[in-house]
């Protein structure tokens, strides 16, 4: 069957439009990171929609059908990142130094506060049917749900900067940032973070269903062309994609994170009309993914997010998958109820799954890990609730 033009003709034009915007912007002073960011945030919405990288629909279908392929790109993410980002590193910080971090890594704080987060952000994901990320892909594939999560998202953050002083002065500034190589050394740490991988990698294969993946692979054009634009990539190529992105957007401009744009729209509305505090005790100064009060319109996170959304889009309409529908009251519900969750989680555990998760192991920080099982077990324990009520 012959693909409709518009689905070859918009994506290219939308692609092409994108390039263009990155060469204007890098005309402009400052530009540069702007324009990097642009082209970073649609590379990335394209591997996220073509490699279905959602860290709650990878978890939910191999808790629900033995499908390993999520988990295992996420596996190979995380440990190719590791391996790239500690080569950056390495080169910027010589020999591990009491009291000095890597210049912008994400390696938040470690304590309760942190593991609150987490849960509450698993939780999230789970009544929502999605992490933020991949709510910013699904805009792409017309998601009915995706609008009332990340407005939901935007009501928890609002939340989360209320709430940030009194848990700030209860544990936040106890919590020490803890960064591996301190403690370990950079052979150590990609020794012991690497045979973690390993282990969720055996854990993930072990209890898969021996059916899964199976497929009949065709080689001629036609074949491979299915398998890169509508077929769903394999995971050691979505792994080693996003794990490139990762590595080379923290080389370039800054740690990978979806939700500082969100957050600092969030922060500045909320200053502007007198509902926030005039100071969040030491938020400005911990590591992770920055909510700042906007005084520019053009960010390079939110131009970033906007390609990832737009890209996405392209890829989904050439795919196919782009299906908009009305939303149900129960999508909205959902939708909404989990954003919150997430919001809060994100802001008080400064950032997300890919955040604080996947860039802040990529930097050999403790809270990534803290973040993946706190939030594994917010998703699990959610998942549950969720089968129950339905």
């Amino acid at each position: 069957m012959t693909m409709p033009l518009y689905r070859t003709a918009v994506p290219i034009a939308l692609l092409a439009a994108l390039a263009v915007w990155a060469w204007f912007l890098q005309g402009q002073s400052g530009g540069r990171d702007l324009a990097f960011s642009l082209l970073t945030g649609a590379a990335f919405g394209i591997v996220l929609q073509r490699g279905r990288f959602c860290f709650l629909c990878n978890f939910r279908d191999f808790i629900e059908r033995r499908e390993p392929r999520g988990l295992i790109a996420i596996v190979v993410a995380l440990a190719v990142g590791l391996l790239l980002y500690q080569a950056v590193i390495m080169a910027w910080v010589p020999v591990p130094q009491p009291g000095r971090l890597p210049p912008n890594a994400h390696i938040g704080p470690v304590g309760p506060v942190l593991a609150i987060a987490a849960f509450a952000f698993g939780l999230g994901m789970a009544v929502s049917g999605s992490c933020l990320s991949a709510h910013f892909y699904r805009l792409g594939e017309g998601s009915p749900t995706a609008p009332f999560a990340l407005a939901g998202a935007a009501g928890g953050f609002f939340l989360g900067f209320l709430t940030w002083n009194p848990l700030f002065t209860l544990s936040i500034y106890a919590s020490p940032a803890i960064w591996l190589p301190h403690r370990l050394g950079y052979a150590g740490t990609l020794l012991l973070s690497l045979a973690l991988c390993a282990a969720l990698a055996v854990l993930v294969l072990r209890f898969a269903s021996p059916e899964a993946g199976k497929d009949d692979a065709r080689f001629d054009l036609a074949g491979v062309s299915r398998r890169i634009f509508i077929e769903r990539w394999p995971p050691v190529v979505t792994g080693l994609a996003v794990a490139a992105i990762s590595a080379i957007a923290f080389l370039r401009v800054a740690p990978l994170g979806v939700t500082a744009e969100l957050g600092s729209v969030v922060r500045t509305a909320g200053s502007s009309a007198g509902l926030l505090p005039d100071t969040l005790h030491g938020l400005d100064l911990l590591r992770g993914c920055a909510t700042v009060v906007k005084e520019t319109l053009l960010s390079r996170n939110g131009l970033f997010v906007a390609a990832l959304v737009l890209a996405s889009f392209a890829s989904a309409l050439a795919a196919g998958q782009f299906r908009p529908a009305a939303p149900t009251k129960a999508q909205i519900v959902k939708g909404l109820s989990g954003g919150v969750l997430m919001g809060w989680g994100a802001m008080t555990g400064l950032g997300c799954t890919v955040g604080v998760l996947l860039s802040g192991i990529h930097a050999g920080a403790v809270s990534g890990w803290v973040f993946l099982v706190f939030c594994t077990l917010g998703v699990w324990l959610g998942l549950v609730a969720m089968r129950r009520l339905a």
